[in-house]
């Protein structure tokens, strides 16, 4: 049966969740008619996320009910080049999103900016520390973009988030409270910080004494009532517990729901279609010019949209893929070092410390918020020195409490039984005296951790799956042993009873099977080398100049932050330079 074909329209954008929801403001603000396409369900906070339903820790938490079906498409996993992979089939170390609002919906809110060095992290240990000290199989990169290019977009986005904080660096002058690390802000955050809970009481005297810098961690979790610049409104956070995994039932966690959505599902000029799984980018016969997509819609009908501009809005691993079944840039081979799709992917290192408190400080882990903590930045980026120490890298370090629900957030100390009556007194003499502190650690790019298509396994509609490639690295290991050290020391002087370490360790590979982060990053990565980088610092692809890919696969490695400040800041910095300069002359921009 041939494909149906619909009318044509000026862009199409493949995901609707942040990057989605921000390129349709911004393209149809520009007169463009506006295409987005979205594979889930629509949903919106009511009456999807209403309460008491979205409290359904079973649903949501445990079977992930706004995560991607892993039965109908997913990820195959090994650790080396050479290794058999197998697929993803039960969530653990990462939770892609689905559906409108994408991983928007059911993250914590912590909204971080890059640090200025993070975004020229080659040339920054270059000059420091010469070009020895970066080893031979690391694929460090300059991302292209300045921190100073980026600023005035990283400002709009936690205004459009209503972000809660207290800024560290204004207009070049460091403030008392804030983050004397970050680069300069041209602004105040938009609202105060969230309050403390006892628990980010105690680290940051702790972390004051011991000389670092503590501060209020960033959170898009509204601390007051507002209004952003598209009036939409936000309540304030009430400190439920139920941020990650979850919708927020109160509209004061940002989403693309809470945010842009209102504004922009009015407009006449935007249109949403959900249940409509893109399958390729199509290509003009000469392979230069993206001519639309192809998506299968509810009814299982193969579908071709035409389109002038096609942006790839979609999760990281799923625009990846889409560049290499569409074969948009030369596909990346570990043996040569030579390609482009599918270079570059990193992760996240993460570690934590437990600790457990006597019934004289209580720390009340149930009023908790996705965001609400304290944090220090001393041992992150380059904010340390790094002569001798043998790595590249490090890792922000916080005490962030984002709950204490009943079935995953039951913390015990070591020795306690696995279940019966021996767990069951553990759980009720340390509930509300537990806490952890816990490091985000940067992880690099390497030769042979990358993206390819799989050989083997298909999706449910014949399509090759995505194959991740990907192992610890030695110089990854020693950042994440370093830090360790300083944590432990913190938690020494937060004075518990007992404390308990989890850090990846040499000999450590690289396991699925417990939830680290879905901070999932590169296999498209951004530059100013087309012989390094998929698309280049405007997020153009570098072959196909009517494809823009927005979000983590841009990043050449990843950063001891969270990434959805830095995903927003550039799809903002991509949608100017789309507007101002290609729609008036389209064709490359770099």
């Amino acid at each position: 049966m041939a494909a149906i074909k619909k009318p044509s329209v000026d862009a199409v954008l493949v995901g609707f969740g942040w990057t989605g929801a921000i390129m349709g403001m911004e393209l149809t603000a520009a007169g463009l008619n506006v295409l987005a396409l979205e594979r889930g369900e629509n949903r919106d906070t009511n009456p999807d996320f209403a309460y008491p339903r979205i409290t359904d820790e079973l649903s949501y938490g445990v079977r992930g009910k706004l995560f991607q079906n892993l039965a109908r498409e997913t990820v195959t996993v090994r650790h080396a080049p050479g290794d058999i992979a197998v697929p993803y089939r039960q969530l653990g170390s990462f939770l892609p999103g689905d559906g409108v609002g994408g991983a928007g919906v059911h993250w914590n809110g912590q909204q971080w900016r890059a640090l200025p060095d993070d975004l020229r992290i080659r040339s920054r240990y270059e000059e420091r520390y010469g070009k020895k000290s970066i080893p031979a199989d690391m694929h460090l990169q300059d991302w292209g973009v300045s921190y100073d290019e980026l600023e005035p977009h990283f400002d709009h986005f936690e205004k459009i988030c209503g972000v809660s904080g207290k800024a560290g660096n204004l207009r070049g002058q460091v403030q008392a409270g804030g983050n004397p690390f970050e680069g300069a802000r041209s602004d105040e955050y938009p609202l105060p910080p969230l309050a403390y809970q006892n628990s980010a009481m105690l680290f940051e005297k702790a972390t004051r004494e011991l000389g670092y810098h503590p501060f209020p961690q960033a959170a898009a979790n509204a601390s007051r009532a507002y209004t952003n610049p598209h009036g939409a409104q936000l309540g304030p956070c009430n400190f439920c517990g139920f941020c990650e995994r979850y919708g927020c039932y109160m509209y004061s966690k940002a989403s693309p729901q809470t945010t842009l959505l209102p504004t922009l599902m009015a407009r006449p000029n935007f249109e949403l279609r959900t249940r409509s799984h893109v399958i390729r980018v199509n290509m003009a016969a000469d392979g230069k010019r993206a001519t639309g997509v192809t998506y299968i819609d509810a009814a299982g009908n193969e579908t071709e949209q035409p389109a002038d501009l096609v942006v790839l809005c979609a999760y990281q691993f799923h625009n990846v893929r889409l560049l290499l079944l569409s074969n948009i840039g030369k596909k990346y081979d570990p043996a040569t070092g030579q390609g482009v799709v599918g270079r570059n992917y990193a992760y996240q290192m993460n570690g934590g410390v437990s600790l457990f408190f006597n019934s004289d400080k209580p720390m009340n882990p149930f009023a908790g918020a996705g965001a609400s903590g304290a944090v220090i930045d001393d041992f992150d980026g380059d904010n340390f020195d790094h002569g001798g120490l043998g790595f590249v890298g490090g890792a922000s370090i916080s005490c962030v409490v984002t709950g204490g629900r009943p079935i995953q957030q039951m913390s015990v100390p070591p020795g306690t039984p696995a279940w019966g009556a021996g767990w069951k007194k553990a759980i009720k003499d340390n509930y509300r005296y537990a806490i952890s502190i816990g490091s985000q650690g940067s992880v690099m790019s390497y030769r042979n951790n990358y993206l390819d298509l799989d050989p083997t396994y298909k999706d449910v509609y014949g399509q090759p799956l995505l194959r991740m490639t990907f192992d610890w690295k030695a110089n990854d290991i020693a950042m994440t042993q370093f830090i360790k050290g300083k944590m432990e020391g913190i938690a020494k002087a937060m004075g518990p009873r007992q404390m308990a370490s989890n850090f990846k360790k040499p000999g450590d590979h690289y396991d699925l099977r417990a939830y680290q982060s879905t901070h999932n990053t590169g296999g498209a990565p951004m530059g100013t080398d087309p012989s390094t980088s998929a698309v280049n610092r405007y997020l153009q692809a570098w072959d196909v100049p009517n494809v823009f890919v927005m979000g983590a696969s841009a990043f050449p490695q990843n950063f001891g932050y969270n990434p959805t400040g830095i995903v927003g800041a550039l799809a903002y910095w991509s949608a100017k330079h789309i507007r101002e300069r290609y729609l008036k002359s389209p064709g490359a921009l770099a």
